[in-house]
């Protein structure tokens, strides 16, 4: 999952960027309200932490914009503003959340998993079943399997992959894309014979083929 950090002070950016990574969260960072929000409209993100005092759009400004153009990304205000005005403020403007400033990691991490439980079921293990067996995959293979799943239905390019799943922007790495796009079509010990869906890479872009169902995904239920 790709979460967007939206925090003008770079200490605290680079701390929660890390934090988040340690959790294998794909993560963008930029430094200003008007980054954050042309970001957020333009960019495939499954969470924004936005902080509220930022140079050129301030938060809330950035988080009326966003639910005035119908956005339903998930907000997260990360800021030092602790009063209750300034809670209940950013919560009417359509924050989810609102952490104030200090905080511990754990408790941002928790207040992430929560929040992106609201919008899709959260697997605790990177397994998948095909033909009622289980193949458990790489964390990389679970976050493309992730990510196309997601984005059923949808054309997206390699540029995109390497994005949101490698965390990288360059289309030099494409070879490496090709080859795990393409890799449910390799047979494999443990579902030998099963009908697997038939991604294809064409043109610059991936998809499933018409036709294939995506493979059941097997989740614990958080406790």
């Amino acid at each position: 999952m790709r979460i967007l950090v939206v925090e003008d002070e770079k200490k605290v950016a680079s701390f929660v960027q890390r934090g988040l990574e340690a959790e294998h969260y794909a993560v963008d960072v930029v430094h200003d309200g008007e980054s954050g929000l042309a970001r957020a409209l333009d960019g495939y993100y499954d969470l924004m932490i936005l902080d509220v005092m930022l140079p050129k759009r301030d938060g809330y400004a950035v988080l009326r914009e966003l639910r005035g153009r119908d956005s339903t990304l998930p907000v997260l205000l990360l800021t030092a503003r602790s009063a209750v005005a300034d809670r209940v403020l950013g919560l009417d403007l359509g924050a989810d959340d609102y952490l104030t400033k200090p905080f511990e990691v754990a408790e941002l991490l928790a207040r992430v998993r929560a929040l992106l439980r609201r919008g899709t079921a959260t697997p605790a293990t990177r397994e998948v079943a095909r033909a009622g067996r289980r193949i458990e995959l790489t964390a990389r293979e679970y976050a493309l399997l992730e990510f196309l799943f997601r984005n059923r239905g949808r054309v997206l390019s390699r540029a995109l992959i390497a994005q949101h799943v490698w965390g990288v922007s360059f289309d030099t790495f494409t070879n490496v894309i090709d080859v795990y796009v393409n890799y449910p079509r390799a047979p494999r010990p443990l579902d030998r014979g099963a009908a697997a869906p038939q991604p294809r890479v064409s043109g610059g872009r991936a998809r499933r083929r018409r036709g294939a169902r995506p493979p059941t995904r097997t989740f614990t239920q958080a406790t």
